[in-house]
């Protein structure tokens, strides 16, 4: 990579463990569950671990499945991994409880910050209700979104990339060498978007190019190779102002 960020026309962005804290979402949303099973012994760890592995699972299984139903599935099937019982209405609850995951601090200024330069893209595995509520968080009017429900599958899946590529020629006239693909997750943006030959901005939320843990995310084998690395999108807008 020899451009400087400044010298891209367009930022795509995962949302969840990107922009919206979804890990802080997801371990608050489980309390109910370990609540009505006198659970205190499981750690956070620990659930956001079989989290990742059943969301995965369940998206490759049903690509199709709308978040929010899907999200039902998966604490489902997350208690009857960590042994738990569940009901229909913890599950709803669960599905539920993607309005109430926070931003990260600092992100709406970052967005706003770099909204000044670039043309901002959500490439996200949500539905349009899902990232609904999330939108009033981030504080910006996004240039366009693209969701799992638009697409019909699920990241690390071929055909979000391809999409989202379609979509940027077709809405912005612009290309692959025009766009950086903002993400946390390896797992389901930067292996693909590396796939793609797309330049990649590593936002390491976890902490995993010194040792950190996957949190909520499935781990890969091999680490993409990436062009940025910042730790918050705060510091990837002041990397762009410097």
């Amino acid at each position: 990579m020899t451009k400087r960020l400044r010298e891209f026309k367009a930022l795509t962005f995962d949302c969840y463990g990107t922009l919206i804290d979804w890990e802080s979402g997801i371990w608050d949303a489980f309390q109910p569950l370990l609540g009505a099973n006198g659970c205190d012994a499981l750690s956070r760890d620990r659930c956001l671990e079989s989290f990742a592995e059943s969301e995965s699972r369940q998206q490759a299984k049903t690509p199709e499945m709308l978040y929010g139903v899907l999200l039902a599935r998966v604490h489902r099937a997350v208690a009857e991994t960590l042994g738990l019982t569940t009901t229909e209405e913890l599950d709803a609850s669960f599905a539920e409880s993607i309005a109430d995951w926070p931003a990260f601090p600092g992100t709406a200024a970052a967005l706003r910050r770099l909204k000044r330069r670039f043309k901002l893209v959500i490439l996200s595995n949500v539905d349009r209700d899902g990232f609904r509520a999330s939108r009033a968080k981030l504080g910006v009017d996004f240039d366009a979104v693209y969701t799992a429900e638009d697409i019909g599958s699920y990241k690390p899946a071929a055909a979000n990339f391809a999409y989202m590529l379609e979509r940027m020629r077709a809405d912005f006239g612009l290309g692959s060498e025009d766009i950086v693909h903002v993400a946390q997750s390896l797992f389901h943006d930067h292996v693909p978007a590396s796939r793609f030959g797309l330049a990649s901005a590593w936002i390491d939320r976890q902490g995993l190019a010194a040792g950190g843990n996957w949190g909520a995310t499935a781990r890969v084998p091999d680490r993409p190779e990436v062009d940025f690395v910042y730790a918050t999108l705060a510091a990837m807008a002041d990397a762009v102002s410097a």
